[in-house]
């Protein structure tokens, strides 16, 4: 597994298609998975400390799993198939059970990014291989 580190939310021009940039701690790597606009707009609150009216569903669920006594250890984006990522968030229950739930990535990184401390973002090293791209996102582009 590859740890990775979110660099933010980026739109894609002209399509406007959000996309969640990652990139691998200990390499020039980036992972660009594109997402729903409401699961970005989620990932974006949460990076600037923006509070909803009501709670957004990654919101929601971190209340779940706090008041069940689950905690959030890690999130694995652990596949890739026919252009659909993969990912499973890794818990550990009140009563030390180690439990694995399937996600889609975004979801898995809006919750990821709720949690104090954030909960550290994997990939495994065949996803990065098929889907990584070596590049700059601060680079001028023609």
């Amino acid at each position: 597994m590859i740890r990775l580190s979110l660099v933010g939310v980026r739109v894609e021009v002209p399509s406007n298609q959000p996309i969640v940039l990652l990139r691998e701690d200990s390499g020039e790597r980036h992972l660009p998975i594109f997402i729903g606009a409401p699961e970005a707009t989620a990932i974006v609150y949460a990076l600037q400390g923006m509070q909803p009216p009501r709670p957004m569903t990654p919101a929601l669920f971190k209340t779940v799993l706090e008041d069940l006594g689950a905690q959030v250890d890690r999130v694995v984006i652990t596949g890739l198939s026919e252009g659909t990522f993969y990912a499973r968030i890794h818990l550990q229950t009140a009563a030390g059970a180690a439990l694995e739930i399937d996600s889609r990535p975004s979801d898995a990184i809006a919750l990821a990014v709720r949690c104090d401390p954030p909960v550290p973002i994997f990939a495994d090293e065949a996803v990065l291989t098929e889907a990584g791209v070596g590049f700059d996102p601060d680079e001028e582009t023609d």
